[in-house]
């Protein structure tokens, strides 16, 4: 604890599930139900508390939490089903007349 203090400045750092991801992020990923065949590699190396494995219609499928991702790809990468997309957040989505 006495490093992680000399270099944020504080002993007890916010967790992750504290620090929701709001506007910066500018993409987001979603799951296609359909694809996902529920092996759990996305919530494995998903950094944040983003993706978690939930019962649907009978098997397991990723879901994701965008209050918490962060866009980083990580799911979209590990994905051996190719189940993920990487969407750009509608408040970044410009339209053209």
């Amino acid at each position: 604890m006495v490093k992680i203090k000399l270099y944020i400045g504080a002993s007890n750092p916010p967790l992750s599930t504290s620090m929701k991801t709001g506007d910066w992020g500018t993409e987001w990923a979603i799951v296609d139900e359909e694809k996902c065949i529920g092996c759990g590699q996305c919530v494995t190396f998903c950094p944040e508390p983003a993706v978690e494995l939930v019962e649907k219609d009978e098997k397991k499928v990723a879901v994701v939490d965008h209050d918490y991702c962060k866009g980083c790809w990580v799911c979209y990468t590990v994905c051996p089903v190719n189940a993920i997309e990487m969407e750009t957040k509608d408040i970044y989505k410009i339209e053209v007349c």
